[in-house]
């Protein structure tokens, strides 16, 4: 069932790395997908409002969907935490988060909706780099193609 106006209804939500016939994972675009760095969600295809809509089967397969992803974002990218969370006040659409969490991104430790802390540095660039290019990240799994490797994980 799909619902006007309902903006996961109307729109993918992000872009599509994994689609099953009962929910599809998307990568978060714009801001919050360039401030967070393999920022997922995990959206339910048929318009329901909460997780007891959906049968216990459902939630199960749901549920397995949203683990999945965040071990293998985990895997990935090694992030210092993850956040899971399902919230739909704004979209009432059910839906997951899957936020991986970095020591130095814009908001940590609070939450990602939290007024950005505009004292906390970014991370150091290497002054050695010669090239116009920005310096790689030496952080593991800094730079994985994170999204290729859901999109292969989830397709086998």
């Amino acid at each position: 069932m799909r619902v006007p106006n309902c903006e996961l209804c109307e729109s993918e939500g992000g872009e599509i790395l994994f689609r099953h016939p009962n929910y599809r994972i998307v990568r978060v675009m714009g801001i919050e997908g360039e401030s967070y760095r393999g920022f997922c969600r995990v959206i339910w295809e048929r318009h329901v409002k909460e997780m007891s809509d959906l049968t216990s089967d459902e939630r199960g397969l749901f549920m397995d969907a949203v683990f999945r992803l965040e071990a293998m974002l985990r895997q990935t990218l090694h992030p210092d935490k993850i956040n899971l969370a399902s919230l739909g006040n704004l979209t009432p659409h059910l839906h997951w988060h899957v936020i991986p969490r970095f020591h130095d991104d814009a908001t940590f430790p609070k939450p990602i909706w939290a007024t950005v802390d505009t004292l906390k540095a970014p991370p150091a660039a290497s002054s050695s780099s010669s090239s116009l290019s920005a310096p790689a990240d030496s952080r593991a799994g800094f730079n994985v193609d994170w999204a290729e490797t859901v999109r292969r994980a989830f397709q086998q």
